[in-house]
Parts: structure tokens; sequence; C-alpha cells
């Protein structure tokens, strides 16, 4: 296995319970309201359209409230990732909302053999995925090879010019590569995004930032035809401490003049 996924993964199976009993991804709330949906869903249904009936794959999904949510839809949902502790906490939510999901360990780039080639009808990513690989022009190759002909990528994901900002900063100030690099931005953060108490061991993280040329070059590459490409001025999470304030639709945008950044975009693309 790569470096790379070694510490990655390691990260993400630390983490996976602490996301899992938080409020932020809100189990309880999931296995109590069967209409309840993800915030990340919830956001682009507008864009999603009828899902009813279609086999589906969420790639890198975590803890699944994302896969569940669209499962709840009306498709017929596997979600993917290369955390085993993840897809226990997935498992667990399935089972406490009475979904039936399935969920395979695998790392994204082998989604195709785990899975088998040209079986979905759409493929799912949801935000924060991309920056956890080093190379978008094999993913999109990955996600063509999962796509039956006329099947559907849907991707929100944050922009990478908000991946690029100096969070810590006073003020927009890009710190870090827009385009993609070879070499991958090391962090080593002993915290996590939701509100907790404990103490992690693993704190390194081996990241890429995905200019938006070459994500939509990645997609038409594959043989994917671009159908949607959506920026906005807002994310589901406080992204820019002291910068940011909630909106009327539950996410956080810029307090001054929030249309100076492109903070997420929905892109969708079909199989020909």
């Amino acid at each position: 296995m790569d470096d790379y996924l070694v510490v990655n993964k390691a990260k993400w199976d630390e983490r996976a319970p602490i996301h899992a009993g938080s409020v932020e991804y809100g189990f309880e709330r999931f296995c109590r309201d069967p209409g309840h949906l993800s915030n990340v869903v919830r956001f682009d249904l507008p864009r999603l359209g009828d899902v009813t009936g279609l086999r589906g794959v969420h790639l890198q999904c975590h803890i699944g409230t994302d896969t569940l949510s669209l499962s709840r839809l009306g498709a017929k949902m596997t979600g993917l990732d290369l955390s085993p502790e993840s897809l226990v906490h997935a498992r667990r939510l399935a089972e406490g909302a009475g979904a039936d999901l399935d969920f395979v360990e695998a790392n994204v780039y082998d989604a195709v053999d785990a899975l088998g080639a040209e079986s979905f009808d759409l493929v799912y990513t949801g935000i924060g995925a991309l920056c956890w690989l080093p190379d978008v022009a094999r993913w999109a190759r990955v996600v063509s090879g999962l796509l039956r002909p006329g099947g559907r990528l849907f991707i929100r994901e944050g922009h990478p010019v908000l991946w690029a900002l100096d969070e810590r900063a006073d003020g927009l100030v890009l710190r870090y590569p827009y385009f993609e690099h070879p070499e991958p931005l090391v962090f080593d953060e002993p915290e996590t995004y939701v509100e907790n108490d404990a103490v992690f061991e693993h704190g390194l993280s081996h990241t890429w930032n995905h200019g938006v040329g070459e994500i939509i070059t990645a997609v038409l590459g594959a043989g994917l035809r671009l159908t949607q490409f959506v920026e906005h001025d807002s994310v589901h999470w406080n992204a820019l401490p002291g910068q940011m304030e909630m909106n009327s639709a539950g996410e956080w945008c810029l307090r001054d003049q929030p249309g100076r950044l492109p903070a997420t975009y929905t892109l969708q693309a079909v199989k020909a």
C-alpha cells in the first residue's frame, strides 16, 4: 500500500468513532427520523433530481450519512471507503435506520475491481473527497469504469480556491497550491472537525489540490459529457473561522462580501 494510503487510513480509522458519535453527523436523528437527510445531500436536491430505482455508489463514503440519504431518496446504494473503522459505523448507522445498504472496503482507485465494471447508474462523491487523491485523471477513469452507458456522475466538492486558502490567516490569503501537485501537502493536526474532547494519536495526513480546469478536463478525458457545473459561495461547515456566518440555507459563507469566494461546486456528467 502506498505511504499516503497508510497515513490517511490511520487518521480516518481513529476519527471514525468520534465522528459517528458527534452531533454534527447526527446518527440519532437519522435513526429517529426516517425522512432526515444529510446537509450535503439536502443542499443539492434541486440539482440531484429523481434517483428512484438507480443503482448508485458513493465513493469515499466515510461513515455513510450521505449514502443513507441517497438511499432514502430511492436509490439502491453501495458505499466504498478505505477505512474499515469508518465502515463499521456506516453499517451500524444503516442497521439503526433500517436501511438496505452495502459497504465495501477498498481504495477508490481499486473500485472497479472491487465492485465490477459498468455496474452503476450513479456515481456520487461528497465534500472533502478529491483532496485525498493524488491523481484526479485516474479518479475520473475509475468513475467512467464504474458507470453504465448513460450513467451519471454527481459530485459536490470543496472548491480548489477554498482548499488553497490559509484558514488561520486574517483575511483571504492563498497559501497552498491551487493546481495538482506531484508531492502531497503534509499536515500534522491532532484534532478533527467535529466538537470532541478526544486526544488523537494519528494526526498526519497527505492531501492534494486539483484545479477546476484539471477536474473538468479529467472528466471529459474519461469519456464523460459535462452536463452541469455550478459554483456556490457556501459550504456546510465553518471553513474560515472568524470570517464566515451561517446563511438562510444553513450553510456557511463569508460574512463580508460572500461573492468573493467560490467555496464549493456541484458537477454533473454523463457517460456516453
